[in-house]
């Protein structure tokens, strides 16, 4: 356990924690909605510091992020817990703590994982040759305090930090990774708050709200779409996210289009998977509305994930998977020099 950092008293039983933009108030002994952030004596304690639920070592395209040091590998760790509960989740397990969110004293029992300390987590990246450390497999913002400790360690030692998250974190929170974080990949889910509200258990504008600060502030930004059938493949909906990517990001951010698999999720095994055709149609508003990167993701659509220069339209990065192959010139197009966005050296 450590203590937290973002957290007010309210009485004398209960606290506020300010991490993310649910700003839970728990009263002794309970947690948060994320299952991890405990009152405790009139402090609040992160009951996974150090302690690892899932790790790899990954390709950073798997992230997904396409546009920041493509071809290298992420060293990649994450906790238990989430502040989200997506009927879709594929890694509730670790999400929801095996069903045991909120009962602290049963899934302490479980001893899922392995102990790292910030130390340990960076020593391991660079043995690995890895070169950046991915906050992922949950949501990084629960776990704040593991996640900043290893983040300065990592900056001070030449190693990138890279975030896969679901954009709620709270300002205070977003105040405190800035200084330390290098990429992230935010997952805009629908553009409808309803949608928000009866799958995740969320709202929508704090995560639009976060990606227009997390551009301004200079983090490589790149943003992924579940497309869902009957629940996030309308048309209009999708035209709506792209063209907030383009007006209040810019038409520079990548858009990354994922196929949903009812088999692998939490609870929606009743959803068919999304057909192919989808995920192109999809890919075709992002490009008509001005998107200059956007990317059909897990479906075998030839040329869908490559990356083209947007001036002479040449290919500059082919992937196949994660086999990535590279014909630009240090982020520049080798036929006319056009610059591509993103983190390339």
């Amino acid at each position: 356990m450590k203590a937290c950092l973002n957290y007010k008293k309210i009485d004398e039983l209960t606290l506020q924690c300010q991490t993310c933009s649910h700003f839970c108030l728990i009263k002794p002994g309970r947690v948060g909605l994320c299952g991890v952030r405990q009152n405790l004596g009139g402090k609040l304690y992160l009951l996974v510091y150090g302690r690892t639920a899932a790790l790899g070592i990954d390709p950073i395209e798997k992230k997904p992020l396409f546009h920041f040091l493509p071809g290298t590998l992420a060293f990649s760790f994450g906790t238990l817990g989430c502040n989200f509960s997506c009927a879709n989740c594929q890694n509730y397990d670790l999400a929801q703590i095996s069903g045991l969110k909120g009962q602290v004293e049963k899934y302490r029992k479980i001893g899922r994982g392995h102990n790292f300390s910030p130390t340990e987590l960076v020593s391991q990246a660079l043995a690995n040759e890895c070169r950046s450390i991915a906050y992922t497999y949950s949501e990084p913002t629960i776990f704040l305090e593991y996640a900043l400790d290893t983040m300065k360690l990592a900056k001070a030692r030449g190693l990138k930090n890279i975030w896969v998250s679901n954009g709620f974190m709270s300002e205070s929170a977003l105040d405190a990774i800035l200084p330390y974080l290098d990429g992230i990949n935010v997952d805009i889910k629908s553009f409808s708050n309803e949608f928000y509200k009866s799958n995740c258990g969320a709202t929508l504008e704090p995560v639009l709200k976060n990606c227009r600060r997390l551009v301004k502030a200079g983090v490589w930004l790149e943003i992924t779409t579940l497309v869902m059938p009957t629940l996030t493949d309308d048309e209009t909906m999708l035209k709506q996210i792209a063209e907030f990517i383009k007006n209040d990001l810019g038409d520079f951010v990548p858009w990354h289009l994922s196929a949903f698999s009812g088999a692998i999720s939490w609870r929606l095994q009743n959803i068919p998977d999304t057909p192919a055709a989808t995920i192109k149609r999809a890919y075709e508003i992002g490009k008509q509305e001005g998107l200059k990167y956007v990317y059909a993701g897990n479906v075998w659509a030839s040329g869908l994930e490559n990356t083209q220069c947007g001036s002479c339209g040449q290919p500059v990065i082919k992937r196949a998977g994660y086999e990535v192959a590279r014909f630009d010139q240090a982020g520049k197009c080798k036929n006319c020099g056009e610059k591509i966005a993103g983190v390339f050296h």
